[in-house]
C-alpha cells in the first residue's frame, strides 16, 4: 500500500530565545522537564580539546543500572520507596520495549509510575487508567504518583495496584535504574534481589577539520540549521560531491570553513541534572574563551519512553523523536529549540 507522505501530519518544533541572565529565562525548567534522556550531543566550534573543567563534567555523568527480568510489582516494595523513591530523584524505563506494541513502563523523579498497556493488559490490571490520546481504540495509560497518600503501602489504592501487577498481570522486564546524586546506595534494597550490571555513560569525542559551518547560527533558518547539527553529529558530508551516492546535503548559506571543531556525544540513560551540570561547565567556557564563538547542546529522549516532556504521554507511531537542542553565545545569549513527532504533546 502506497503512504502519501505529503498527507503525514507534521513534527511539532517550538523555538525560544531570551538570555542566561534574564531572571524569567525557562532552560532549567526545560531541562528538567524531559526525564529520559539517552543521549547528549556537544559541537564546539575551533576547538580541538575541551578544557579541564569541561571534560571532568563530561567524564562524570551518573552510573545507572540495567536490572534483567525485573517484576514491576517491586517498584511498589515498601523497601525500595523508602530508600529511594520518597527521596526523589529515580529514574526507571523499561529497557527495550516499543511504545507501539509492548507495554512500556516508566518511574519518574516525582515518584510517578506510568504503564502504558494494550487493551487486553488493562483489562487484565484491574486498575484505573485513561485512553491513550494517540490510540484510544487499542492503548491505556495507568498513571499513578506513589508518593499520594492514597497509594500508601497497606492502603487500597496501593494494594489493588500490587495485587494486579502480582497476580493478574505479573508484568517482568529488563529494566534501567538510577538515582541522583545518591547512585546505588538508594537502590540497593531492589538491586540484591535480582540480576543486574552497573553501567557507565558511553563517550565518543572526535575533532572535525575544515568542518562547513553556517556563518551566522543566530540568523539561520532554524530548519536548515538543526538539519546541519544533525548531518554533523552523524558524520554526512555537507559537500555534495558527484561521486557521492549516500547525501545530496549542504551546509546552509551562507557559510564559511571552521579550521576544526569538537564534536562530544554521550549515550546511556542521563539523568537532567547532569545535562543541567553540563550547560553551566559550557557556558563557563564560552565565557573564557578569546574567540568569538558558539557551541550547541542537543539532548535526545528515548525513542520509545511512555513519557515525553513533563508527565505528558509520549506517542511513536512514526519517528519518536522528542529532543531540544540549545544555542549559547558568549554574549550569554541563548536560543532553544524544541522538538517532538506529530503524535506527541507538544513541548512546553
Amino acid at each position: 500500500m502506497s503512504v502519501d507522505v505529503a498527507q503525514a501530519p507534521p513534527s511539532l518544533l517550538v523555538c525560544e530565545r531570551s538570555s542566561f541572565v534574564e531572571q524569567n529565562n525557562r532552560v532549567g525548567s526545560h531541562v528538567e522537564q524531559l526525564h529520559f534522556n539517552y543521549k547528549v550531543s556537544l559541537l564546539l566550534p575551533e576547538c580541538s580539546s575541551a578544557p579541564s573543567h569541561l571534560d571532568s563534567v563530561l567524564k562524570s555523568f551518573s552510573s545507572f543500572y540495567l536490572i534483567r527480568k525485573l517484576p514491576i510489582y517491586e517498584l511498589l516494595n515498601k523497601d525500595f520507596l523508602e530508600s529511594a523513591v520518597y527521596h526523589g530523584s529515580v529514574y526507571g524505563l523499561s529497557y527495550k520495549t516499543r511504545i507501539d506494541e509492548d507495554t512500556c513502563v516508566a518511574l519518574m523523579p516525582n515518584g510517578r509510575l506510568c504503564l502504558s498497556l494494550d487493551k487486553h493488559s488493562f483489562q487484565l490490571l484491574g486498575f484505573e487508567g485513561t485512553w491513550s490520546r494517540f490510540r484510544p481504540k487499542d492503548r491505556h495509560i495507568v498513571s499513578v504518583d506513589l508518593t499520594d497518600s492514597s497509594m500508601a503501602p497497606g492502603g487500597r489504592g496501593y494494594l489493588r495496584l500490587l495485587t494486579g501487577l502480582m497476580s493478574r498481570l505479573p508484568l517482568s522486564m529488563d529494566f534501567l535504574l538510577s538515582h541522583h546524586p545518591g547512585g546505588g546506595a538508594y537502590l540497593q534494597p531492589l538491586l540484591s534481589r535480582y540480576d543486574w550490571s552497573e553501567h557507565r555513560p558511553e563517550m565518543i569525542s572526535q575533532v572535525l577539520p575544515h568542518l562547513s559551518c553556517p556563518s551566522d547560527p543566530k540568523s539561520c533558518d532554524v530548519q536548515s540549521f538543526l538539519e546541519w547539527l544533525g548531518a554533523v553529529d552523524a558524520d554526512i558530508s555537507s559537500e555534495n560531491s558527484s561521486s557521492s551516492f549516500l547525501s545530496s546535503f549542504v551546509c546552509p548559506e551562507p557559510k564559511t570553513v571552521l579550521s576544526r571543531a569538537l564534536s562530544v556525544s554521550i549515550c546511556g540513560l542521563l539523568p537532567p541534572p547532569d545535562v543541567h551540570r553540563l550547560i553551566q561547565e559550557v557556558r563557563r567556557y564560552l565565557e573564557q574563551t578569546r574567540l568569538e564563538t558558539w557551541a550547541s547542546l542537543t539532548v535526545h529522549g528515548f525513542a520509545d519512553s511512555p513519557v515525553s516532556w513533563r508527565d505528558n504521554e509520549h506517542g511513536h507511531l512514526r519517528g519518536g523523536e522528542n529532543f531540544y537542542t540549545l544555542l549559547m553565545f558568549q554574549d550569554h545569549a541563548y536560543h532553544l529549540y524544541l522538538a517532538t513527532g506529530a503524535h506527541d504533546t507538544c513541548p512546553p
